[in-house]
């Protein structure tokens, strides 16, 4: 079942290509899970489920559980129907919803999050939420991109956005990321009330095979929002070109400087 809360625009993904090139997001997802200590028949919160990869993951260590699973884009959330839908039938509920105005109060026993908090320009209200969100006790275990994620890349398109051929639709543009260190999402935890904070941020080098996989990956999974300004396909196929021509001189080529941040809170007992 697909529940629908979010009045704001949708942001739309090629969730098919998302499902078929998101291996690195999946792979650094299964580690977040692999820190939860279930007991199998919790309610938990999937927060930026996605195409529901790490949902099915999720929801086959709570055999007596419920997953409620959360996206703002209605793309992402029909793949994520036809994924898990055949396999978990109820035990899972699809809900758009936006991550700034969850439609949730004092419900879930922990909420999941991988690869979405970095999506959400103010982190002092999604953390607001996320914590009313949680039962007293309830947890929190999230990991989204945070430091100096994708730094070669981000200024090479700086760079690219004050060129003649870009400056128009790109120059005014603001990165479309958060990327918090780990104290400031500490801080920014704690203020929203969370104890037992815990942050932390790790490499995670990604190497694409070769220049056709460079190409389809960044455009899908990272710079879908720059291409949607650029008016032309001309214009979209240059851009991308542009920055994949640089990836392919850098030694060793077509590496992603991914920097993943760790999250782990606990709403307290008496909140």
């Amino acid at each position: 079942m697909l529940i629908g809360f979010s009045s704001s625009p949708s942001r739309e993904w090629d969730s098919s290509e998302y499902h078929r090139l998101s291996q690195p997001q999946v792979s650094w997802g299964k580690k977040v899970l692999s820190r939860l200590r279930l007991h199998g028949d919790e309610l938990l919160l999937d927060a930026g489920c996605g195409t529901g990869r790490l949902t099915a993951e999720l929801l086959q260590a709570l055999p007596r559980g419920r997953v409620v699973a959360l996206d703002i884009s209605q793309n992402m959330l029909r793949s994520a129907c036809e994924y898990l839908q055949p396999r978990f039938g109820r035990q899972v509920l699809l809900v758009a919803a936006d991550l700034r105005d969850l439609p949730f109060e004092c419900i879930f026993d922990g909420i999941v999050s991988t690869a979405a908090f970095h999506w959400v320009l103010n982190h002092e209200c999604l953390f607001r939420g996320l914590y009313a969100a949680l039962r007293p006790g309830g947890w929190l275990q999230a990991q989204c991109g945070g430091g100096r994620n994708l730094a070669r890349l981000r200024e090479r398109m700086k760079i690219l956005a004050a060129s003649a051929d870009f400056s128009q639709y790109l120059a005014a543009y603001s990165e479309p990321w958060l990327f918090q260190d780990a104290e400031q999402a500490a801080d920014t935890l704690e203020r929203a009330g969370f104890v037992e904070v815990e942050t932390s941020l790790e490499p995670a080098r990604t190497q694409l095979e070769d220049r056709r996989h460079y190409v389809e990956f960044v455009k899908a999974v990272i710079i879908r929002t720059h291409l949607e300004r650029l008016p032309t396909q001309d214009l979209r196929e240059r851009y991308i070109s542009a920055l994949a021509d640089q990836a392919a001189a850098d030694d060793p080529a077509f590496v992603l400087d991914y920097w993943r941040l760790n999250l782990s809170a606990r709403k307290p007992s008496n909140g």
